[in-house]
């Protein structure tokens, strides 16, 4: 089973999200990833959902998705020449000569420190999830990771493609 990234144009409406989650669940999909944020229209919202499935349930999926009246446009990132990006905040404790290891390994995966007390580190890093999972795998074996927050999955087709009403 392949990830796929999907991303859709929704009415910024009370309801559209639960209505996408709704189809997920009643069809027993799974959603890994998932963010929704207004657009520069604020009638409008641009969804980035993170699934998994054979090529059959994909295209089953999408057009489910095309089916509901809060969807305006729906685009299979994975299918396209597109970037991919993740947010994570990752709280590592560091003490003596741990906060110098935590420092390095920030430096090479071009992270930064985002908050730091006597005792913790607070990273923030952007990646594909390849990246970000080798950082916190690193990072696991130089120090104890305290918490670890994931944005989800957001993407956009490069070049000239668009996803617009």
């Amino acid at each position: 089973m392949a990830q796929t990234v999907i991303s859709l144009l929704i009415e910024n409406e009370a309801g559209a999200t639960s209505r996408i989650v709704g189809l997920f669940s009643q069809r027993g999909y799974n959603i890994e990833s998932l963010t929704v944020s207004v657009t520069q229209d604020p009638s409008l919202s641009r969804m980035t959902l993170v699934t998994q499935g054979e090529p059959r349930v994909i295209e089953q999926i999408m057009k489910q998705l095309n089916k509901l009246i809060d969807v305006l446009k729906v685009s299979e990132l994975t299918a396209t020449d597109h970037i991919e990006q993740e947010m994570s905040l990752v709280k590592v404790a560091c003490i003596g000569s741990k906060r110098d290891e935590v420092c390095r390994l920030v430096d090479i995966f071009n992270g930064k420190i985002i908050d730091a007390t006597p005792r913790i580190y607070t990273v923030r890093i952007f990646g594909d999830g390849s990246k970000l999972d080798a950082f916190v795998k690193q990072l696991e074996q130089a120090s104890e990771i305290v918490e670890v927050v994931r944005s989800g999955v957001i993407g956009i087709a490069r070049g000239e493609k668009a996803l617009r009403p």
